[in-house]
């Protein structure tokens, strides 16, 4: 009989979920987490996230995970313990919330005098050198996570690269356990600081998020003018220096990092001279006002909010532009309705929440929906989108 590698997953989001399906395949997983409603979930083979690849391992896979809110039984007898806890940024402090990840490295390493602890939670520069300082130890190191919501499990098994901030033979591997998880072979691996590996992960959020924002105001510019974005788009992006990745406009980027990676990206930047690091921040807040002035200046009645959520397969509502869309108009005093089968409240944000898609056609004079679907093909005369190519 096999050996199998004890691994300890912390948060059952999108980033903990993805990895405790794909680590699950060839060592025993123990997620832990706070939400007894989360832990019941898997550990009746259900996803606690909206992701058609985890649901289907879950249902079809033998996998070898199991959940717990007991964090004593969680880390006893680990060799890993990943951190996949949220960080909000804290806009009075100018910083990333990392209490959570503290917590549960603060817990682990005390309970578990072994384990390497691997943070994947996204943190700010120079914070896992902080953390081994404050512990005197090097049992805790940093491992970005690339990934989208609704395809969380899919960008693991088909990963772009492993990086792992850690030149111990622990980082390897972990590195080695990730990549046989993999579907993918001759995955590009990187070893490097921990410290450069915290600022991979920012820069290249930041750079996702400077690309949505150039498409946005190019949008913006042929909204403005008349003029058919889509042509502009693809003339600009056959150029292969280009491309067409990350470039099917939208009402702005957000979801669970970019909003959050970029500010602290620039809160990085306090001492270092920039201009573009700001400028992609204030584009994403220049496109949300430019949206909403758009769809009050129709003068509508009642707006229809179609779904709250960031992406079309994604149950995530955190920081979704059309959230940002939403409350600018209901501060011009329109009435707002909501449809959003996701939510089980009759009311968010004191907005209504309708539960029937008739009904909420119906009633709306202009339907706002970031992303299109066949849902709205019978008002197609009410939607406002600049879905121009039915992509995320």
């Amino acid at each position: 009989m096999i050996n199998k590698t004890k691994i300890t997953v912390v948060g059952s989001g999108y980033v903990g979920m993805s990895l405790a399906v794909l680590l699950s395949q060839n060592n025993e997983v123990t997620v832990l987490d706070i939400d007894s409603g989360r832990v019941d979930k898997i550990n009746n083979n259900l996803s606690t996230v909206a992701d058609a690849e985890i649901e289907l391992f879950l249902s079809e896979k033998q996998l070898s995970i199991t959940a717990t809110t007991d964090k004593r039984i969680a880390y006893e007898g680990a060799s890993f313990v990943i951190v996949a806890t949220p960080t909000n940024y804290d806009i009075e402090n100018n910083y990333f919330d990392t209490s959570s990840v503290d917590d549960v490295v603060g817990d682990a390493l005390e309970l578990n005098k072994q384990a390497y602890v691997v943070i994947k939670s996204t943190i700010p520069v120079g914070h896992t050198k902080l953390l081994q300082e404050r512990y005197t130890t090097n049992r805790i190191i940093f491992s970005p996570e690339f990934l989208r919501e609704g395809r969380a499990l899919k960008d693991n098994l088909y990963p772009s690269r492993i990086i792992v901030g850690s030149q111990l033979e622990a980082g390897k591997t972990f590195a080695k356990i990730l990549a046989k998880g993999a579907i993918k072979q001759d995955i590009e691996t990187l070893f490097i600081d921990s410290t450069e590996a915290e600022a991979v992960k920012l820069f290249s959020n930041t750079y996702l998020a400077m690309r949505v924002s150039f498409f946005n105001e190019l949008d913006s510019y042929a909204l403005s003018n008349d003029l058919n974005a889509e042509s502009i788009i693809n003339g600009v992006c056959l150029d292969e220096r280009i491309g067409g990745g990350y470039n099917n406009p939208s009402f702005g980027y957000g979801g669970y990092c970019l909003p959050k990676d970029t500010k602290q990206l620039l809160a990085n930047f306090n001492q270092v001279p920039q201009t573009l690091m700001q400028a992609i921040v204030s584009s994403n807040v220049k496109r949300k006002d430019f949206i909403a002035n758009s769809i009050i200046n129709l003068k509508p009645r009642i707006v229809g909010i179609y779904k709250l959520s960031m992406k079309k397969d994604s149950d995530n509502f955190r920081a979704s532009a059309i959230q940002g869309i939403m409350r600018r108009i209901k501060d011009k005093g329109i009435e707002i309705v909501i449809y959003e089968p996701d939510l089980k409240e009759n009311e968010f944000e004191n907005l209504k929440v309708l539960d029937s898609l008739k009904s909420f056609k119906d009633i709306s004079d202009i339907i706002i929906s970031n992303r299109l679907s066949s849902d709205l093909d019978d008002v197609a005369d009410k939607v406002f989108t600049r879905d121009l190519f039915g992509v995320d």
